[in-house]
């Protein structure tokens, strides 16, 4: 039990290690000054180099990767250098739990749509409601996320007027109009993610309804839905839940397009602003926690398996 628990562990540990060190490098060698960046325009050269000495600017990169990490080790991930001068865990921690919402909302909406769609389809193999999901998903997965947003703000927002104008409300103001101006962002991620979702899924189907129990399940005369959702579902989850787990990750600080759209303060312009700015520590700091989401749902991932087909919990043992 204590290997099964460790050995992960350090696996994780050595990639977040590897990921700081990454980060830090690209940060240290993208070209500009910070200290321009805080002062501004116009200032003298002697303001520069004592704002350079002040944040240590001029120490050597392994020290000041070493200041960083052991700032990071007692959960202090610095303070932004451009105004307000606030702490960089305190921006996160703003603008984290917007993405989180929006990734969650969007994977399950996404999957709200997929698992139907795929089983259906997979069911029906050659039909026509297959051919209308391939040729659905593939649209989805043709158009950019960006022209998903618009269209969707130009119909059910300008044209309709369903939902909300862009801003954000968060849910301690309200439950009801935190998912009403949440609903749309989370929309345009969910079509995005179902037709990947859809095609996965409709894939590992097809190959499980050949199996020889599935066979026998149809000539005892089981209900398709009864076939899909008790003996085909899950042995065929794996795909579909891999991608799941990349998914959760990759969204929390790659929604960027969808944030600008709809005016949301997330960790993807959270990052992209703080980029533009020169402000090197809030780019770090974000994009650490980024990683350690990443990693860590993968992770969660990777045990769930043996859930899913009790026949792989050997593998992790």
């Amino acid at each position: 039990m204590a290997r099964r628990i460790l050995v992960p562990l350090l696996e994780l540990l050595a990639v977040l290690f590897l990921v700081s060190v990454g980060v830090f490098l690209l940060l240290a060698l993208v070209p500009g000054d910070p200290a321009v960046a805080v002062l501004g325009e116009g200032r003298t050269p002697q303001e520069y180099e004592q704002l350079r000495e002040q944040l240590g600017l001029n120490d050597p990169m392994l020290v000041r990767y070493g200041d960083w990490l052991g700032g990071v080790l007692t959960g202090d991930l610095g303070t932004s250098l451009v105004p307000p001068q606030t702490s960089v865990l305190d921006r996160i921690v703003s603008a984290l739990p917007v993405s989180l919402e929006l990734a969650v909302l969007g994977l399950a909406l996404a999957l709200l749509i997929a698992v139907p769609l795929a089983m259906w389809s997979a069911y029906y193999q050659g039909g026509r409601v297959d051919r209308a999901v391939s040729v659905a998903t593939f649209a989805l997965l043709s158009m950019p996320s960006f022209l998903i947003g618009l269209l969707l703000i130009a119909v059910l927002v300008n044209a309709l007027g369903l939902f909300p104008r862009n801003e954000w409300v968060r849910p301690g103001d309200g439950i009801a109009q935190n998912l009403a101006h949440a609903f749309l962002p989370a929309l345009t991620i969910a079509l995005m993610e179902a037709a990947m979702f859809t095609r996965i899924l409709r894939a590992d189907l097809v190959t499980t309804l050949r199996e020889d129990f599935i066979l026998a399940a149809r000539a005892r005369g089981m209900s398709p839905i009864r076939i899909m959702l008790s003996d085909a579902l899950r042995p065929s989850s794996f795909s579909l839940v891999t991608v799941l787990g990349l998914s959760i990750g990759r969204l929390v600080g790659s929604t960027v397009i969808v944030e600008y759209l709809f005016s949301l303060p997330g960790m993807g312009k959270l990052v992209i602003d703080a980029a533009n700015q020169g402000n090197y520590p809030v780019v770090q700091g974000a994009v650490l926690v980024i990683a350690v989401i990443y990693v860590a749902s993968n992770a969660l991932i990777d045990r769930s398996y043996g859930l899913l087909d009790p026949r792989t919990r050997r593998a992790h043992v």
